[in-house]
């Protein structure tokens, strides 16, 4: 006479069973009719458990008078559709109670304890809107000739029990802090799509990311403050990615994003994009100023990875050459990252050595006036000569040395070499140093830059710090402590890489800065007439004048360019159109010359950045793959090098290699070079590179024979059918590296 309830997320309860009871007590001691009936209301009203009945077409025709009160309040039960007015509870990916309510009962099978949640009848009272769940149990009735006369049953209120289970349930799946999906979740939901969409032959974006800087909030503001710092992050993301997205914290200030059906690698940098910019917002923490940045990684299954695993290897090597790449950029993945991680790995260790081993060198890119071209200093660019390498750029490693806790021990060697260069050059030119936020947080760097400059014996004046925003993001007390203390020594200091994410007009006002630096991206197309470039140019320089600082102009590399930003006011520039960065000897050859005026050599108009290459692609035309070499590649077009009298409109297909096709035309054809038009623009990898935005999926390959796996390197020559001789084209084609040339 009792029965179990409670079903998915309710603890079990043991109730009477409103059937087995009454038969219990005929057997006992006959009741009359209002006897028994008395005892039944007594029972609904104790409200352990409660009765309904429908009728064969499964409309209510009876439902204990509480329980109705629960559904409509003062509105009517009677004559309402049983299964509309529940719906069968999910959580997540799982469904509690098996099959739907409504299935089961137009199938006429007995259910037992299927937890629902009750669904607001139209024209209930507003007490009785709020959110329910009950475990009902029912059987079909038949009469005598076995006609089907509808359902009867009994019902529970589980709304507490369910709840604390849904509670447990989440603590297990969803991270406490930020209330995003956790490591565990993420993973099981990734498995998830992976496996249905691999059956349905869709996409699906892995993106990862971690954010830059964190480290120093929790050493400066302390761990609450980092913890106030993620759940703030976390809400960011939620805001950024499409509603279809899944936002998860991996742990620590680890994040992940499941992006279902793109793989547009257009979208999704600009997707990436957006986030870097809305991660490096400044935020506003218990009273203080927290500013960090974000690198971010990203992979597309079926393209980069069939399996989860596999996926989130191609998304962390992803994440790993980003923050190699500098910080606040994204990378996509491809197989080249395998050998980049393992170079990264010979560079750090290699790197450990290199001051000892005198590899290090300075370098120096002048700094000229922007009207007279006189030079007025240069700024100090480090350069490792290494013995297998060569010259290696500081972009390279100097992200690893960051990373490998080095940068201090380097920025202290070039504090030391610069100044000891610029005692050799006039006493009015003066050398530019870059400081690491890490460097400027050592409490010793003011002893550190009054030693170097003691040793050179030069005038602290012509010493300046170029500091990065990202020192601000610290706390505000022992930020403004240490410009006071370097200020004290009478260098200089320049505020670098002005607008690029962490800007605000605060850090000019609390900071003595003596010079702006205008990132080298305002200048990058300045000169076109729709740019906006040119605005924000001119309000920082009007800026910078209101408060007696200069500005120099970086990375300034066209004719036109350097007219614009002459013509909006700049005081100082530099970039390739006076000079790269040389070493001491050319230098000093420079200044005992006596001439200090820089000669502008450059293009005379700005033009999309068009790289050189050198390196083999496959040529697709009509049915027929052939191998080139490409020389130059921008975001329209190319030009190849490898086939001979190819006309002026043909339609060539780029085989990029992983999946890479792009179709081009010929514009230009002379010997064995061909300039093309692509049909489509190339977008952006992230890292200054450029990549299709659609590749070509692993499922159509499988579909013509390959195996079914994520795209190797190298080229890609698709099946084709195969014609006749007399349909080929007669392109020549030419062995570049035998020299030779064969009939193709």
């Amino acid at each position: 006479m009792f029965r179990t309830l409670g079903g998915h997320g309710a603890d079990p309860v043991r109730v009477p069973d409103a059937e087995a009871a009454a038969a219990a007590v005929a057997t006992v001691s006959p009741l009359k009719d209002s006897e028994r009936l008395a005892l039944l209301d007594s029972f609904e009203q104790s409200g352990v458990a409660w009765l309904w009945s429908t009728d064969a077409e499964g409309r209510v025709t009876y439902l204990s008078p509480t329980a109705s009160e629960c559904l409509a309040g003062a509105g009517t039960i009677l004559g309402q559709p049983f299964g509309k007015l529940f719906e069968t509870v999910r959580d997540g990916d799982h469904e509690h109670g098996g099959r739907p309510l409504s299935f089961m009962m137009s199938a006429r099978t007995r259910f037992s304890d299927q937890t629902v949640r009750l669904q607001r009848v139209e024209g209930a009272s507003p007490e009785a809107g709020k959110e329910m769940w009950w475990s009902l149990s029912g059987k079909p009735h038949f009469n005598h000739k076995q006609e089907f006369q509808g359902y009867r049953g009994s019902a529970k209120d589980v709304t507490a029990t369910y709840q604390q289970q849904r509670d447990r349930s989440r603590m297990a799946e969803y991270d406490s802090l930020t209330g995003l999906a956790n490591r565990h979740r993420m993973n099981r939901r990734l498995d998830a799509i992976l496996t249905a969409y691999r059956v349905e032959k869709r996409s699906c974006a892995l993106v990862m990311l971690d954010l830059d800087r964190f480290k120093a909030v929790n050493d400066t503001l302390g761990h609450p403050a980092g913890d106030e710092l993620l759940r703030q992050v976390g809400q960011r993301l939620q805001r950024i990615v499409p509603e279809s997205a899944e936002v998860g914290r991996l742990g620590g200030d680890e994040f992940q994003i499941i992006l279902p059906d793109i793989d547009d690698r257009g979208r999704l940098g600009d997707i990436a994009n957006r986030i870097i910019q809305m991660i490096s917002q400044p935020y506003s923490i218990e009273g203080s100023r927290a500013t960090i940045g974000t690198s971010i990684g990203v992979a597309v299954a079926p393209y980069d990875g069939i399996e989860p695993a596999e996926l989130v290897k191609a998304t962390d090597l992803a994440l790993y050459a980003a923050k190699g790449g500098g910080r606040g950029q994204f990378r996509f993945y491809s197989n080249d990252l395998k050998e980049t991680a393992q170079d990264r790995r010979e560079i750090e260790e290699d790197l450990r050595d290199a001051l000892a081993r005198g590899e290090l060198e300075m370098h120096y890119q002048p700094s000229v006036d922007a009207r007279t071209h006189i030079v007025r200093g240069f700024e100090a660019l480090m350069r490792w000569n290494h013995p297998e390498r060569g010259m290696m750029s500081p972009a390279v490693f100097i992200p690893i040395a960051e990373d490998s806790n080095l940068i201090e021990e380097l920025g202290e060697w070039a504090l030391r070499q610069a100044c000891k260069d610029a005692a050799q050059w006039p006493s009015d030119i003066c050398v530019a140093v870059n400081v690491s936020a890490q460097q400027f947080a050592n409490d010793d760097l003011p002893q550190i830059v009054s030693r170097a400059i003691a040793a050179a014996g030069i005038e602290p004046r012509r010493l300046e710090l170029e500091i990065t925003e990202s020192v601000f993001m610290g706390d505000a007390g022992t930020t403004d402590a240490m410009f006071q203390r370097l200020r004290k020594l009478g260098v200089k200091l320049a505020l670098d890489d002005f607008g690029t994410g962490y800007s605000s007009l605060s850090y000019l006002r609390r900071a003595p800065f003596d010079k702006i630096k205008i990132d080298q991206s305002f200048i990058r197309g300045c000169s076109e007439p729709d740019d906006t470039a040119c605005a924000i140019i001119t309000a920082i320089v009007s800026l910078a004048k209101a408060m007696n600082m200069t500005t120099t102009a970086e990375g300034v590399e066209a004719l036109d360019e350097l007219d614009q930003i002459a013509g909006l006011g700049a005081d100082l520039v530099q970039g390739f159109i006076f000079s790269r960065a040389v070493g001491q000897e050319d230098v000093l050859d420079k200044l005992e010359s006596g001439e200090l005026r820089y000669e502008p050599v450059g293009p005379a108009k700005h033009r999309a950045d068009r790289r050189t290459l050198f390196r083999r692609v496959g040529v697709i035309h009509e049915d027929h793959h052939y191998s080139a070499m490409l020389r130059d590649l921008s975001r329209t077009g190319a030009r190849i090098e490898g086939l001979v009298d190819v006309p002026v409109g043909t339609q060539l297909v780029l085989d990029l290699g992983e999946g890479q096709l792009v179709v081009g035309t010929v514009q230009r054809s002379q010997d064995a070079t061909q300039g093309l038009s692509f049909e489509t623009p190339l977008v952006s990898d992230g890292a200054g590179g450029l990549c299709t935005r659609h590749r070509v999926s692993p499922y159509m390959l499988a579909s013509a024979g390959m195996p079914l796996q994520a795209l190797p390197a190298g080229h890609y020559a698709p099946p084709v059918e195969r014609r006749s001789s007399q349909s080929r084209p007669r392109f020549l084609q030419v062995d570049i590296t035998m020299g030779s040339a064969r009939a193709g």
